[in-house]
């Protein structure tokens, strides 16, 4: 099971945010279910569809997700190290989910995001951005911090199954899986399209020792 990175990744992105990038842990509970809402972001989700068998998810979302929130928060406590969350200041304002792919059985069953190869890999399933903060780079930031929480951890490769937008708007809710382009803009490079509308990209991370602890990441968009 992954231990905590201690390390904090101040990223300044569009419109002056400046965001600290933190692990999620016991003590930061409170700040993710604050950005996640009463109904865990995503209809009663709470990040736990790829982390679940199908029917104890679905049997979960009842009651604006009491079920699958207890489950997140459970996985919190043992020192799981489920995902990142993004910061302006002291409030929440992002995450995304990361961990090793096989810790997500939704991936296993999945005919989209199956594995391309047999290379070890940690996967970004999920991100989440307060409304107010979308479209200001909160997702790139996110998946370079993403990028040097693995490498602290000692992973190689950051894996991630991004969508491909349709011209014009397109909702919020669809993008939870990411966007090519915001992959792109953190150093992904794609490496298949299982689907018109998915991707599969990768960002090759350096080690520890390279990437050098602390040291900050900055992230335009």
């Amino acid at each position: 099971m992954p231990r905590a990175s201690t390390t904090t990744v101040p990223v300044t992105v569009a419109a002056r945010l400046r965001l600290a990038v933190h692990p999620l842990t016991p003590e930061r509970w409170s700040d993710f279910a604050a950005l996640f809402g009463p109904r865990g972001a995503y209809g009663g989700c709470w990040c736990m569809f790829f982390r679940l068998p199908r029917k104890e998810y679905t049997t979960g979302c009842a009651d604006e997700g009491a079920g699958n929130k207890r489950a997140m928060r459970a996985l919190v406590r043992r020192g799981a190290i489920p995902g990142l969350l993004a910061y302006d200041g002291d409030v929440p304002v992002g995450w995304c989910a990361l961990a090793p792919r096989e810790d997500y059985a939704g991936l296993a069953r999945s005919r989209i995001a199956k594995p391309i190869d047999d290379r070890p890999v940690w996967s970004v399933t999920c991100f989440f951005v307060a409304r107010a903060h979308r479209r200001r780079g909160v997702t790139v930031a996110l998946l370079n911090a993403a990028a040097r929480h693995v490498a602290a951890l000692g992973g190689r490769i950051l894996e991630g199954y991004p969508t491909a937008g349709t011209t014009g708007a397109w909702a919020d809710v669809t993008a939870f899986h990411g966007t090519i382009a915001a992959f792109a803009k953190a150093g992904f490079k794609e490496v298949a399209r299982p689907s018109k509308t998915r991707a599969v990209m990768r960002r090759t991370v350096p080690s520890a020792r390279s990437a050098g602890p602390g040291k900050p990441t900055r992230s335009q968009d």
